[in-house]
């Protein structure tokens, strides 16, 4: 009854679009709708209708105005701003240009640079030859400065030695002496600190300036005469000057050794482990050859022959090495790290490539010091080692069994042999990983690899039997869980009884279709599968058995299930011979013997039965005949309890040969009485 609004005669622009704005459109419609319907619901607001249609025709004229308005606002600041885009785009082009130049010319230049490296590096030679000039006045005047240093010391100590001598020396004269020497100590000991520095530093100081530390050995050399000659003075009357004696000789080896020890034994464990260790050793084994090498031909012409200096250095080395390995054999080793340090202990070390070199030789005998690792921790690494590659070689077989196993589950044929037979690379690969591991240890010494070619030869022979055990395990697991489980979930039952072998002849014809695969193994492996199939469907029913499914309730029941058992023997033992076992080597009689047990009419007789039942198969427990009783249904609980009395009394002890039949047969969880309060639970 309303006229429509002029707005509403063309559809909204980019209604396509923008599905909020259609959404506002018809929110806004709703609305109007709704007020219009207030309004003009009564007849005489009706006349004030062409009123209201004028004002908001003008409204949304208005409103369209200031939607032009805005629009055309928005489209002039786009204009702008594009215009001003170009104007930024004019601008970087010249920019981009002079990049471009500047680019060109640094390439240009690259050969330049490159041939100012060799004015740099005259540069860094400058410098250090300048560094060295400028230390040559002090490297000279070492010696002057010790010699008026062994002046003043001598005038002090003669004039104490005086006072001493006509016991004039009491505590105040000496203090006095002292003090008026008292810079010398200070001097002296500025002395030894410059001295015990270029020591540190010999193996380098001789490479740069040699004359630095002769200089050095001789105020060493001096201060030991002094301390012989002061020693021998005072044994008349017991006077040492100040400082006396000074030892600077043992303090030279001293610092020498410090020195060894705080730069090639200072190694981290988490440095140094894993492929690091070995990294470690053979920066040792180079590091050391040079320091010695440098020892012979240069040290040694440094220092007087009594100080044996190429001895001294090879003795703190070994030493230094000894300690070194006893503090990493602290360290949790893995059987690379034992390994990297016997051979590196017991063949690189004393080699014509380390400590025997021939540069080194005569003079370096490491024959006449004790070994790095004593005979003892040699025994020891070696049975760590041995342990951990067995448990290595245990592992790797183990996860490359499953595998194995794995790929023969996708479903895909595995390959075969010439004659069809199935066959597996896996005894090639783990010859070839123990034939490695092998050889890697001869590198060792004899002994450690016969000792490894046993483990190997044990290991082999456990993996042989793993994988025996696996297949039949998963045989076991898999066969029994994935086929038969479901054609047993209603056995025993009384359709079972009544089934006219239904149920027996759809389980003969799995146990059939599945073994057709072993005829692709060879003839010993596809009968001993064979047979495990066929002790596995034995337990498979003789579980089902125990499972408490059923009851029989009437002696006509127990003489009718005592029937199936032996027609479900004929059947089992028929269909296996055929398959290509012997007869008496099939355990399914154990179903047949289990029916007598079932079938015996006179419960007073079940002592003996039992007793006799017990005698053939001994791993059979008081919880397995129980069950069979519960399964007969007539047994009282006097009667189970006096044939359970007449087992205790008489145990059996399993045949050295016997194959067990129950111990792999787990008996149902009794169920646990209900109990409220506390009352007694029956």
């Amino acid at each position: 009854f309303f006229p429509q609004s002029p707005l509403k005669t063309q559809p909204p622009l980019c209604m396509g679009k923008w599905p909020e704005l259609e959404k506002a459109e018809k929110l806004a419609r709703g609305a109007a709708l709704k007020w219009a319907s207030g309004v003009f619901y009564q007849p005489d607001k009706l006349d004030s209708l062409p009123q209201y249609q004028i004002r908001e025709m003008q409204r949304n004229r208005f409103i369209e105005s200031r939607i032009k308005s805005t629009a055309q606002s928005y489209l002039e600041g786009m204009n702008t701003g594009l215009e001003e885009l170009h104007s930024a785009l004019a601008n970087v082009q010249p920019i981009q240009e002079e990049l471009a130049t500047i680019e060109k010319d640094l390439t240009s230049c690259i050969k330049s640079f490159r041939s100012l490296r060799e004015l740099r590096e005259l540069g860094t030679k400058h410098g250090q030859l300048e560094a060295v000039v400028q230390m040559l006045p002090q490297l000279f005047s070492g010696d002057l400065a010790h010699l008026g240093l062994m002046d003043l010391e001598r005038l002090r100590d003669s004039i104490l030695s005086q006072l001493h001598n006509r016991s004039l020396l009491s505590p105040s004269n000496r203090t006095d002496v002292e003090s008026y020497f008292g810079g010398l100590l200070e001097l002296n000991d500025a002395l030894a600190q410059h001295l015990w520095r270029t020591v540190a530093h010999a193996t380098k100081v001789v490479l740069e300036d040699p004359s630095l530390l002769v200089s050095a050995v001789r105020i060493i050399e001096r201060e030991e005469t002094i301390d012989a000659a002061v020693a021998l003075r005072s044994q008349p009357h017991g006077f040492l000057p100040p400082g006396r004696p000074k030892r600077w000789r043992r303090k030279f080896f001293q610092v020498v050794q410090d020195t060894v020890i705080a730069s090639y034994f200072q190694a981290e464990p988490n440095k140094t482990q894993g492929q690091g260790l070995s990294s470690h050793l053979a920066s040792l084994q180079s590091s050391i050859l040079a320091e010695l090498g440098i020892v012979k031909d240069w040290l040694v012409q440094c220092c007087p022959p009594h100080y044996n200096i190429l001895t001294a250095f090879a003795t703190m080395f070994h030493q230094g090495l000894t300690d070194h390995l006893h503090h990493i054999l602290t360290w949790e080793l893995d059987k690379q790290e034992i390994f990297a340090l016997l051979h590196w202990s017991i063949h690189v070390y004393p080699s014509s490539e380390m400590m025997a070199h021939p540069d080194l030789l005569p003079e370096v005998d490491i024959s006449t010091l004790a070994p790095l690792l004593p005979a003892d921790t040699i025994s020891s690494l070696e049975e760590s080692y041995l342990g951990k590659v067995q448990a290595s070689i245990a592992e790797w077989m183990q996860k490359a069994l499953e595998m194995e196993f794995e790929e023969w589950l996708w479903g895909k044929e595995p390959e075969s042999d010439y004659q069809g037979f199935f066959q597996s690379n896996l005894p090639i690969i783990a010859m070839k990983m123990l034939d490695e591991n092998i050889r890697v240890v001869s590198l060792i010494s004899g002994i450690l690899q016969q000792k490894v070619l046993e483990m190997a030869l044990g290991e082999l022979e456990a993996f042989l039997g793993r994988s025996v055990s696996s297949c039949i395990g998963e045989e076991r697991r898999g066969f029994s869980c994935g086929l038969f489980q479901p054609l047993f979930a209603q056995f025993p039952s009384r359709q079972w009884l009544l089934d006219d072998c239904q149920l027996m002849n759809n389980i003969c014809e799995v146990i059939d279709k599945h073994v057709e695969g072993f005829g692709r193994t060879h003839k010993p492996v596809s009968m001993y599968l064979l047979s495990e199939a066929e002790h596995l469907v034995m337990s498979q029913y003789v579980k089902s058995l125990l499972q408490k499914r059923m009851t029989c309730q009437t002696a006509e029941e127990r003489s009718k299930m005592s029937a199936r058992m032996l027609q479900d023997t004929s059947q089992l033992k028929e269909l296996f011979c055929a398959l290509g076992l012997e007869e008496d080597k099939l355990s399914l009689q154990v179903i047949a013997d289990l029916q007598q047990i079932i079938s015996l009419k006179d419960p007073s007789m079940l002592g003996l039965e039992v007793l006799g039942f017990v005698s053939k198969y001994p791993d059979i427990s008081e919880d397995h005949i129980s069950m069979f009783f519960y399964l007969r249904g007539d047994i009282s609980k006097e009667i189970c309890n006096h044939v359970l009395g007449i087992m205790a009394q008489n145990p059996q002890v399993l045949p050295e040969n016997y194959d067990p039949v129950f111990s792999n047969i787990l008996v149902p969880a009794p169920e646990l009485p209900f109990c409220l309060g506390k009352s007694k639970c029956a």
